[in-house]
């Protein structure tokens, strides 16, 4: 019996859902197909119904992933405008929470290395992601002119996820804490 259109899609977001997750979580290249799958419930068999490939799919799961990291760091911020918002989202990011949920967190820290080395889909999702990240600092920067606010927000965000990611490879919990709380209080200080 043939799914539905609506089921179908449905499915397709499951897939990416998942993808998402197992790629943030475990990367992209130790996550097989017949692993992702059968996380979403699914066949291996299935996949090629959905995708032309493993590149489209990391494509569309690193969107995904960031599409959801902006909303939880828009939240983080809620309605604070300037210096607090900023301040906000930097708490959130650089957090322990952060840190320690790498299938929830940001695909780029959770990713970086790999998506550096992917395709040109994959790159430019991660590149518009990027953009779209340093657009949510920057529009909540204490800087007045434009061009200062997104030079904070680019500096604010590769230390944001240098930050995470060197505080998960870091293997003493204290050193791991203290590059979080040092990334934070001088970010914050901006």
């Amino acid at each position: 019996m043939r799914k539905s259109k609506a089921e179908t899609a449905d499915t397709r977001r499951r897939i990416v859902e998942v993808a998402a997750r197992e790629f943030r979580a475990n990367g992209i290249q130790t996550t097989g197909l017949a692993d992702l799958m059968s996380a979403a419930g699914l066949s291996h068999g299935g996949f090629y119904r959905h995708f032309e490939s493993k590149d489209q799919l990391v494509a569309e799961a690193c969107e995904a992933g960031l599409a959801a990291i902006i909303a939880k760091l828009e939240a983080a911020a809620g309605e604070s405008a300037g210096k607090e918002g900023f301040d906000a989202i930097v708490d959130a990011y650089v957090s322990a929470s952060h840190r320690d949920a790498p299938a929830d967190g940001c695909p780029l820290a959770g990713m970086g290395s790999e998506l550096a080395r992917a395709d040109d889909a994959t790159r430019e999702a991660a590149a518009k992601g990027f953009d779209d990240l340093v657009g949510v600092l920057a529009k909540r920067s204490s800087r007045r002119r434009k061009e200062a606010a997104h030079a904070e927000a680019v500096f604010a965000l590769s230390a944001m996820i240098g930050a995470v990611t060197m505080a998960r490879v870091v293997q003493d919990p204290d050193a791991s804490a203290n590059i979080l709380r040092d990334v934070r209080h001088h970010l914050n200080a901006m």
